[in-house]
């Protein structure tokens, strides 16, 4: 049996909370332009807090040229017009906590827009004070074991600048240049921009891609020993100005390597685990539980206060960085059979479309996120099941207008369909005149309404947050089996993760002296040493086991 345990003393917010992932632009848009904006946000927070969302984590909202959806960051200190003003913002937070919900954003760390002020002074001028900002070299030939991260459209982590006379260095896009974090000066700049936000009444940050901040000659330029000094450092900062914020970390990394991202306590709160997700995938794809144990087999416990974010699906495409080459092939021609579905290492597909639209695959992949660890994170319009358009270039297929009703548009906007940013989608399965909220919210067994429904039961047992987790041996590969257990309750999830009826048998001797309670619909009674069962194709049940009172 493999035990893991988040080892937190206290109870703390982000360890129940369920995360929601917005897209602002494409979310609701409250002025006509065709871009979903922060009053459209905030006209919508109902919707969200209904739902069961304790916390939303927006994309990023500043301004940006956009090459990278907004990852490329041209002001760190102000709000993109195209989503509203700061007032908006802190609007936007007022509502937000008078809600019970908290808001955090993206802020990226590794690199700025090659249009940030520091960047074009820097190319523009040796003598600057912001040349010693970024990385140059006057060769392209340093830092060859660094990997290149987007083989699909960057061919060296060089690019030379003709204005600059030097080679730049960046981890990513050839217009996201990579900040020095040698320089004292940097690291201090991102300091206080991450005080003006949490003056602002921020709740905390999703820290993109810290695992790239120093560069150093013989090694992969990540997860650096100086990464995780500078990492310290900003948490200890952050703290200091909000003890309650939050450090959600993307650090795409083995779990081991990722363990270091929390320190002792004292670096990220929060990390995604990036392996687990694939391997949900795959689990279902070959009726077996055997990748879902293999990671969780390699999942280290984690310090005090610590969590993890699972997930299912996000704005970017669903990695697989971390699995063999045959692993992905598979995965490639089990769930992006099309070339267009593919993208980098990865699948560039939303949730519904991986799951064929099943209802009852769609139930039980969600059963999983919201039982197994961590702190579960939806993508914005997954609760109903929307779809992509691969014909639209790199990520944007999965980052199309949420679909509110039937009306024009799918609701999100009241300008005219050129003026979208990107077009709806209008396909006979996936297109907004059948699929939105409005229709779903009047369906009692719709996605959307199961979803607030379970999420709420969730919400009633804080051992899916807190609790340690114990998987259980069965001789049917295809049922996955846990206990999850804190001071306060022991329960039980079962899930099939096969398209037929499956028994199975599991020995809960540990647990005899307990009553089996169903949390869902279905039946309980006393837990026996044995306890026998079948469930239907992708079925799943979740229990009490509370002790007997005689």
């Amino acid at each position: 049996m493999k035990k893991l345990s988040t080892n937190n003393p206290r109870r703390l917010w982000y360890q129940d909370a369920i995360f929601y992932e917005v897209n602002l632009r494409a979310f609701y848009d409250s002025n006509a332009d065709g871009h979903g904006d922060l009053p459209g946000l905030i006209r919508k927070l109902d919707y969200l807090r209904e739902l069961g969302v304790d916390c939303m984590w927006l994309m990023p909202i500043y301004p940006s040229p956009r090459n990278d959806d907004g990852y490329d960051i041209s002001d760190y200190c102000n709000i993109d017009p195209v989503f509203g003003t700061l007032d908006d913002f802190k609007d936007l937070l007022d509502e937000s906590h008078r809600r019970g919900m908290r808001v955090i954003t993206d802020l990226v760390l590794n690199h700025t827009s090659d249009q940030h002020p520091w960047f074009q002074a820097a190319r523009a001028d040796r003598r600057s004070p912001y040349r010693d900002f970024y990385v140059w070299s006057d060769t392209d030939q340093k830092y060859r074991d660094a990997r290149i991260i987007f083989t699909d459209t960057e061919e060296s982590n060089w690019t030379f600048d003709p204005v600059a006379g030097q080679y730049f260095w960046h981890r990513f896009y050839k217009s996201q240049p990579d900040l020095n974090y040698d320089n004292p000066e940097v690291q201090q700049a991102m300091l206080d921009i991450a005080k003006f936000w949490l003056d602002l009444g921020i709740d905390g940050f999703r820290v993109d891609a810290p695992p790239y901040l120093f560069e150093r000659e013989g090694t992969s330029c990540e997860n650096l020993p100086e990464t995780h000094a500078f990492l310290k450092k900003f948490r200890a900062f952050v703290e200091a100005q909000n003890p309650e914020a939050l450090l959600l970390s993307e650090a795409n990394q083995w779990p081991e390597e990722v363990r270091e991202y929390f320190g002792d306590g004292d670096e990220m709160h929060m990390n995604f685990h990036f392996p687990l997700m694939p391997r949900i995938f795959q689990s279902l794809a070959l009726a077996d539980r055997a990748p879902i144990d293999e990671i969780l087999a390699r999942t280290p416990d984690l310090p005090p206060g610590c969590q993890w974010a699972t997930f299912l699906r996000c704005h970017d495409e669903l990695t697989l960085e971390m699995v063999t080459s045959e692993v992905r092939q598979f995965m490639w021609e089990f769930y992006a059979p099309q070339p267009r579905m593919r993208l980098n290492r990865g699948i560039r597909r939303r949730l519904a479309p991986l799951l064929d639209n099943h209802p009852a695959r769609l139930r039980v992949a969600h059963s999983i996120l919201l039982t197994l660890i961590g702190s579960p994170t939806l993508y914005y319009g997954d609760e109903i099941g929307m779809g992509d358009n691969i014909q639209l270039e790199d990520r944007n297929g999965v980052r199309t207008p949420m679909q509110w009703d039937d009306s024009p548009n799918a609701g999100f906007s009241a300008a005219r369909a050129e003026q979208l940013y990107a077009p709806v989608i209008v396909d006979e399965t996936y297109g907004y005149q059948r699929l939105n909220v409005s229709s779903q919210e009047r369906e009692p067994d719709s996605l959307l309404n199961w979803l607030r429904r379970i999420i709420h039961i969730r919400r009633l047992y804080t051992a899916f947050g807190d609790g340690t987790l114990c998987l259980l041996s069965c001789e049917n590969p295809a049922i996955l089996a846990y206990i999850r257990h804190n001071s306060n309750q022991t329960l039980l999830v079962v899930n099939n993760l096969s398209s037929q009826p499956q028994s199975f048998r599991l020995n809960l001797a540990r647990w005899s002296e307990h009553t089996r309670a169903a949390l869902l619909d279905g039946e309980s009674g006393p837990s026996h040493g044995d306890f026998q069962s079948t469930l239907p194709g992708y079925g799943f049940q979740w229990y009490e086991l509370s002790t007997n009172v005689s």
